[in-house]
């Protein structure tokens, strides 16, 4: 025969009301220490009754486990502490960089010559002395660059004008250059012509000598 199924509510009688706080507060402790046993877990049990008796359990120290407890809960409120915190500083930052950016595009803006309206006399004689000296320091930049490149022009016209010379030099020594060889085939020449009318060779004569007078 199947047991009744018990409701869960309040029992009146007073009685049966503590038979039942007995049966199960002794059932509670056994289970605790076999999942303590099997599971090698650290457990604590608190239990008060109607009357304000006391009841614990503890694997190892009551106390142990509750100031383990308070341990795990201060550090996980630092840790949800932390995360607000640096969201509050990445807000911040977050603002003033937006703030300065604002501030540098309404600037440009101004340096452009746009927004003027709403501009005192102090404050256009500081845009005035901003624009002045952005425009000193581009100058002189321009001027730096163009000294730059006249230099380098310099550099490369001083090279032409000095291979120029070179090739001038060259081409001056070349009827000279022509001179000697034509000579010096002349030379040759008139050696073959008479070795033919002799018919002997000059004495030292080589017949190679003439084959590479000849090439």
């Amino acid at each position: 025969m199947a047991r009744k199924k018990i409701q869960i509510k309040k029992i009146d009688n007073v009685a049966a009301r503590q038979v039942t706080f007995s049966k199960r507060r002794k059932g509670l402790f056994k289970k605790a220490h076999e999942l303590s046993t099997l599971c090698d877990a650290e457990i604590a049990l608190l239990v008060f009754s109607a009357t304000g008796k006391l009841f614990e359990y503890s694997s190892t120290s009551t106390w142990q486990v509750i100031e383990r407890r308070n341990l795990e809960s201060e550090r996980f409120d630092r840790l949800d502490t932390i995360p607000s915190l640096e969201l509050q500083l990445e807000s911040s930052t977050y603002a003033m960089l937006s703030k300065e950016v604002a501030e540098k595009t309404q600037e440009l803006r101004q340096l452009r010559g746009e927004e003027l309206q709403g501009l005192d006399l102090e404050e256009l004689k500081h845009l005035e002395k901003l624009l002045e000296g952005g425009l000193s320091q581009v100058t002189k930049t321009k001027d730096e660059r163009c000294m730059k490149e006249i230099s380098t022009l310099k550099r490369k016209g001083a090279e032409l004008m000095e291979e120029n010379q070179l090739l001038k030099q060259q081409m001056e020594n070349l009827p000279h250059v022509v001179e000697a060889v034509v000579a010096h085939q002349g030379q040759s020449s008139e050696s073959i012509a008479h070795v033919q009318r002799s018919g002997d060779p000059p004495q030292g004569y080589n017949s190679s000598d003439v084959s590479l007078r000849l090439g």
